[in-house]
């Protein structure tokens, strides 16, 4: 004779219906973990709206020189970021996900190197603060040797020479060639 169980009771043969197989309660948890891409698609959207955002609002009384001005190529990016944003949330949604690493020279195993990411986002940080007071060759500099310093290089006479190198001829073709205004600094009057 079969025994039957009251309505919403599970059956203790078949195992809990509030639990998962891995014994963890199912909800928002689990279900974030599984559409953990999401984050991406956000932030695309949010950088989308960004770029979109600064390129209508631009200033384009200096650099217009044709049909197709300074705006085209940020309006061209943002839109294309919203897309792929979209285009990302609905893939994740339906169940797909990205495939895990497979190179032969990464080694999943190992943590992130968190110092030389925090090195390079204080380098870029540092560069941003002070390329309007001392002007891009000096900050580009800083920027290249900094950079070149935070990645492994420690070539102490040889680096900072190539970073100045680099951002003198960085500052002589944006400024000089291409017409695209870079701050010059106290350096201003010698270039």
């Amino acid at each position: 004779m079969t025994t039957i169980e009251p309505p919403g009771r599970p059956d203790p043969a078949q195992g809990s219906a509030t639990t998962t197989p891995a014994g963890q309660e199912p909800g928002r948890r689990s279900w974030l973990r599984e559409h953990s891409e999401l984050g991406v698609s956000v932030l695309l959207l949010a950088l989308g709206g960004l770029v979109l955002t600064d390129a209508l609002t631009m200033d384009v009384d200096i650099a217009q020189r044709g049909p197709i001005g300074p705006k085209t190529v940020p309006i061209v990016v943002g839109i294309g970021l919203l897309v792929i944003a979209v285009l990302l949330a609905i893939d994740v949604l339906r169940g797909g996900h990205g495939e895990a690493e497979g190179g032969e020279d990464i080694d999943l195993s190992e943590p992130a190197d968190w110092r030389t990411v925090l090195l390079l986002g204080g380098v870029f940080l540092a560069t941003a603060v002070l390329i309007e007071p001392i002007g891009f060759p000096i900050a580009g500099a800083l920027l290249f040797w900094g950079s070149a310093y935070a990645l492994g290089s420690r070539h102490f006479h040889r680096d900072p020479l190539i970073a100045a190198g680099l951002s003198f001829a960085a500052f002589i073709i944006f400024d000089r060639l291409l017409g695209v205004p870079l701050p010059g600094g106290p350096l201003m009057g010698v270039l």
